[in-house]
């Protein structure tokens, strides 16, 4: 995923790796990533980083972005559907948007919803976040759904949701990925971070396959609602989607900012690679 920033300006590259049965079968992570950081101007090699957390945070901050902009001021009521790595970043990022009075957390697996709770403790133990297998009981009265599964098949209900939500689906990236029922995107106004993503690894893909969604179905990119060339929510009534598949340029975004701060802390190992 190489990408390139203008303002401010800075470039990056990273490698992903993506194995479902990781978890399962090893014990390990489903993502893992190495992130490239490289002065822009001379393509110097400023630093090397693990990506995997940098990731999990970036992708959990654009769902917190995509609830500023999208979801109704008033939200009280935080969903988040899956509770692997993704779902770290989105708790933490989310906990700053609103003055949430109820975070529940949904996974079938007891033993991610307890490293979850163990690893958000510290950080966001103040909060009154609970966990459930019921995603019924996760989802049904929220104000603001993050899904963050890498399911194939429709996980939330229409039946369930109510007027007013606002969903952040973060967890699509290939071909097949599915969290919602469709007849929720057709009730929405929606909203996607890169369409040429999206439109073949995202959320609305496969309603697109099937001739449930078209094109014409989705609002635009989100990028234009923040921009202010492009009206977000149009009304407290109003069901919005935010479909993001991740894109390069969160990368370049965010990683001169952990280059500067692990500078200033002293962290991390200086290492000569190359003549110059």
């Amino acid at each position: 995923m190489p990408s390139y920033l203008e303002e401010p300006e800075s470039a990056a590259c990273k490698w992903v790796s993506i194995r479902f049965d990781n978890r399962e079968r090893y014990g390990l992570p489903t993502v893992f990533s190495i992130l490239v950081y490289s002065h822009p101007e001379t393509g110097f090699p400023l630093a090397i980083c693990d990506g995997s957390h940098h990731t999990n945070m970036r992708t959990g901050a654009s769902a917190a972005v995509s609830a500023k902009w999208l979801a109704r001021p008033d939200s009280k009521v935080l969903a988040i559907v899956g509770a692997g790595d993704s779902a770290r970043g989105a708790i933490k990022c989310c906990r700053s948007i609103f003055d949430w009075t109820d975070i529940r957390v949904w996974s079938r697996s007891q033993s991610t919803r307890d490293e979850l709770a163990a690893e958000v403790a510290d950080d966001c133990g103040h909060l009154p976040i609970s966990y459930t297998e019921d995603l019924e009981t996760a989802v049904r009265g929220a104000d603001v759904v993050v899904t963050v599964t890498p399911s194939t098949e429709p996980l939330v209900k229409d039946e369930w949701i109510e007027p007013g939500t606002h969903f952040a689906c973060i967890g699509g990236g290939l071909a097949g990925s599915q969290e919602l029922e469709p007849a929720i995107l057709k009730r929405a106004r929606i909203f996607t971070d890169d369409i040429r993503q999206c439109k073949d690894d995202g959320e609305i893909n496969v309603p697109l396959s099937k001739g449930e969604l078209t094109l014409d179905d989705v609002t635009g990119d989100f990028g234009a609602v923040v921009a202010g060339t492009l009206e977000g929510r149009q009304s407290d009534e109003q069901i919005t989607v935010f479909d993001s598949t991740g894109i390069a340029l969160q990368d370049s975004a965010t990683v001169p900012l952990e280059y500067e701060r692990a500078i200033e802390a002293g962290v991390g190992v200086e290492k000569k690679m190359i003549s110059v």
